[in-house]
């Protein structure tokens, strides 16, 4: 059998508690660690059921119920820029008394980006979208209007 540290082939390996993972080891290297006497046990479930609240089986606790991955992006409603969005950047940006070229600074932008999303001619990224309202504490997006 094969040491797990050396790779050394001996015929008695001993399991070894080393730094919070147990190993087997040859007797050369089982010193570095701590030797379990009996090996461990695998987790059984408890026979009897539950157990009471506030004692332990000595095992994982198994779910009630399969854990099923979710799509979150499917649940979320599609959001898309307001059909105002450049005046409501403006509007909030002026409310706090900053010039076009302090919110670029602020936006890490130039100053003709700021006035280009203001005049409508530059649609911003979604990221930048998520922090120009949060910096102006307003809502860019909006659900799409449905059509018929």
């Amino acid at each position: 059998m094969l040491c797990e540290m050396c790779g050394k082939d001996v015929a008695d390996l001993a399991q070894v508690r080393v730094e919070g993972s147990v190993l087997r080891l040859c007797p050369d290297c089982s010193r570095f660690g701590k030797v379990l006497t009996p090996p461990p046990a695998p987790a059984r479930p408890n026979p009897a059921g539950p157990v009471a609240p506030g004692r332990t089986t000595g095992g994982p606790v198994p779910r009630a119920r399969p854990l099923e991955e979710r799509d979150l992006y499917r649940e979320l409603p599609e959001l898309e820029l307001a059909a105002d969005w450049g005046k409501r950047i403006r509007v909030a940006r002026e409310k706090l008394g900053w010039t076009p070229e302090d919110f670029g600074k602020r936006l890490n932008e130039k100053k003709s980006v700021v006035l280009k999303m203001e005049g409508g001619s530059f649609h911003p990224p979604d990221p930048m979208v998520g922090k120009i309202e949060r910096m102006l504490k307003i809502r860019l997006r909006a659900e799409p209007e449905t059509k018929g």
